[in-house]
């Protein structure tokens, strides 16, 4: 079956475009101050950025209702910011400070949230996927009506460890959307080069798992998906797979060179799809802000970053009895 891309748009007011535009904002803000802490050696270890992708975490939590779940891999920084947690604990966390989500013993790729029921974080290629499905049995058990959000990437989506969790999600009709983040690129390889797919929410098929593809640089679209995803596994209809087809700026990680791109195609990208730009455009056009209101909630965003950055150099480093707390339930 050829890929079906969703084009269908949520209605949005003047509330909601303002609303995508500063949260997709703060991610991007958020993860050029972490790449510029990471160049200083504030930040150590993995560090994988979010920019480009903007538009997938945003539009989904905005479909999301509270009480949700969400569950990723390692770029999941954004994942963090679009569920409503605190930029000043994820950016204490990045620098392992002891006022970061997992009191600095978790860096960037394993925070944790259980208030904002933010569920990881996790540095094991697709490892995160059955253990969204897991999250999805115990709300299916509980009959709670909640609905597991399991994020991963098109190299995931090679992983097996996947389609034991695609078949056992679909044999317990369990309330996940797996969403593959499909950013074009496995690390440095092409998805071109590593799939003979069409698509990779095809894959589902086999499994009698209903899925599309969705434009994942437009927001309003993939709120659109999100609504329809949920609704259906809200129904005990699940699950669902949403292939968002999006684009990272950057490289794989921030040791990542990124020489298997050309610098025309991201600049292609940059010009031709960005997220926030789309936004932006809908918000003139529309007469809903001017270019002062714009600049004016980019100034307001990047010191709320600032601050963030501030917080986490001030928080201490946590102590050496902290090593053996959390170690066992």
């Amino acid at each position: 079956m050829a890929a079906r891309k969703t084009t269908e748009k949520s209605n949005s007011s003047k509330d909601d475009l303002l609303h995508y535009y500063r949260e997709m904002l703060l991610i991007r803000r958020f993860e050029e101050k972490a790449g510029q802490l990471y160049g200083m050696g504030l930040i150590g270890g993995f560090c994988h950025l979010y920019i480009g992708q903007e538009a997938v975490v945003v539009g989904l939590e905005a479909a999301a209702e509270e009480g949700d779940k969400r569950i990723t891999s390692y770029r999941d920084h954004g994942h963090m910011l679009a569920c409503g947690m605190d930029p000043k604990g994820v950016m204490a966390e990045l620098t392992g400070r002891e006022g970061g989500y997992s009191r600095g013993k978790g860096g960037s790729m394993h925070m944790f949230s259980k208030e904002k029921h933010f569920y990881g974080g996790h540095g094991i290629v697709g490892a995160q996927v059955p253990l969204g499905a897991g999250l999805a049995f115990a709300d299916k058990y509980l009959d709670n009506k909640r609905v597991t959000f399991a994020y991963f990437g098109d190299g995931a989506a090679n992983q097996g460890q996947v389609y034991e969790a695609y078949n056992m999600a679909e044999l317990w009709n369990l309330p996940v959307i797996f969403v593959i983040e499909n950013n074009q690129y496995a690390m440095g390889t092409s998805m071109k080069r590593s799939t003979k797919s069409t698509s990779l929410f095809g894959r589902g098929l086999a499994y009698g798992i209903q899925g599309e593809a969705v434009d994942g640089m437009d927001v309003q679209a993939v709120r659109a998906a999100g609504e329809k995803a949920i609704a259906v596994c809200r129904a005990g209809e699940g699950p669902y797979i949403l292939e968002m087809m999006t684009y990272r700026y950057r490289g794989h990680s921030m040791s990542d060179p990124a020489k298997y791109r050309t610098r025309e195609e991201v600049q292609k990208m940059r010009d031709e799809k960005d997220a926030i730009e789309h936004v932006r455009e809908l918000l003139l056009g529309g007469g809903h802000a001017t270019d002062d209101d714009l600049k004016e909630i980019d100034k307001e965003i990047k010191l709320r970053v600032n601050e963030a950055a501030e917080f986490a150099k001030d928080s201490p480093e946590p102590g050496l009895a902290e090593l053996w707390t959390d170690i066992y339930a």
